[in-house]
């Protein structure tokens, strides 16, 4: 087996044309390096100097071997160069922003899993609301990826230099407080809850503004008992009967006592749930990192990615 760092040294000696020359700028004494080349002629099996008391003259055998020795070099060093890039990007940190009811019931049971100890990746987690996390897109910003969800097809803009990729759908169910005496799971028209309380978000927000059109379009005109944007709270304002309440699959995981959950047909709405990815950081290890949420919300009964 050839020694590389011979291979290197005659390298030198070729190009400097002296055993001494080559010592100087390798760094070595003049009889280590002769004791190099000695070594590399055992090993090749070939007489590569022609030494006399003064000089030391590289043969036809050390010519050829020089030149192919720069391309086996160069591609050593491509080598070394690619694994210690692989070692690095292994605890590379990836700085990402998640809104909180994904935050709170998908991102722990990822981390959890075998599956992502094997990716390699650490997190810096940022979570806020869509319109926060963007801002953490733009140039100069703090996050490499954002996982938001849009209601309908406005209210979010994102920077050009980001792309988007889908994660799944995070489907809206209507639910009302137990005590209103309605069974579980019953199928009812709009028109039938037209007349009670209900809690809505608030005005102004392009949520709300798509919850009040899909109303609207199904003759629904609620009287508002309260506004709230949290959907922990809604849960809990509906068990304790304030109103019914549009609340979406995801914040419903832990499940709250006192609220019964109805089928209304007319009323099919969800949070497109997707990941917007500063384009550079994009890598087959983010790819995997998406379909590993995917599988989670999968198993959260969240309808999978759209392809």
């Amino acid at each position: 087996m050839v020694n590389p760092v011979h291979l290197r040294t005659l390298l030198e000696v070729t190009r400097r044309g002296s055993f001494a020359a080559a010592a100087m700028q390798l760094g070595y004494t003049a009889s280590a390096v002769s004791q190099q080349m000695s070594a590399l002629e055992r090993e090749a099996g070939v007489k590569l100097f022609e030494r006399t008391a003064r000089s030391v003259q590289p043969t036809e055998a050390a010519v050829v071997m020089a030149r192919h020795a720069a391309k086996v070099l160069t591609d050593i060093d491509a080598l070394l160069a690619a694994t210690a890039s692989t070692h690095e990007n292994t605890n590379q940190e990836i700085r990402l922003g998640i809104f909180p009811s994904l935050a709170t019931h998908a991102l722990p049971r990822l981390l959890r899993s075998p599956a992502w100890r094997d990716l390699g990746l650490n997190l810096k987690v940022f979570v806020a609301e869509p319109a926060q996390t963007i801002q953490g897109l733009r140039a100069g910003g703090e996050l490499d990826i954002a996982l938001v969800y849009q209601v309908g097809q406005g209210g979010l803009a994102w920077p050009h230099t980001v792309s988007r990729q889908w994660i799944g759908d995070d489907n809206f169910r209507v639910v009302l407080p137990e005590s209103w005496g309605i069974r579980a799971g019953s199928e009812v028209a709009a028109s039938q809850l037209a007349e009670m309380p209900w809690i809505m978000h608030h005005p102004g927000t392009s949520d709300a503004t798509v919850i009040e059109r899909l109303f609207a379009s199904c003759n629904l005109h609620p009287r508002v008992a309260a506004y709230c944007d949290d959907f922990n709270a809604s849960l809990e304002l509906a068990a304790a009967g304030v109103g019914a309440a549009l609340v979406p699959e995801l914040a419903m995981q832990r499940g709250t006592a006192g609220v019964v959950v109805l089928d209304v047909p007319e009323i099919r709405l969800a949070r497109n749930i997707f990941a917007l990815l500063i384009n550079e950081k994009q890598s087959a290890r983010m790819d995997l990192f998406m379909d590993q949420l995917s599988g989670i919300l999968r198993g959260l009964s969240i309808a999978p990615r759209r392809t």
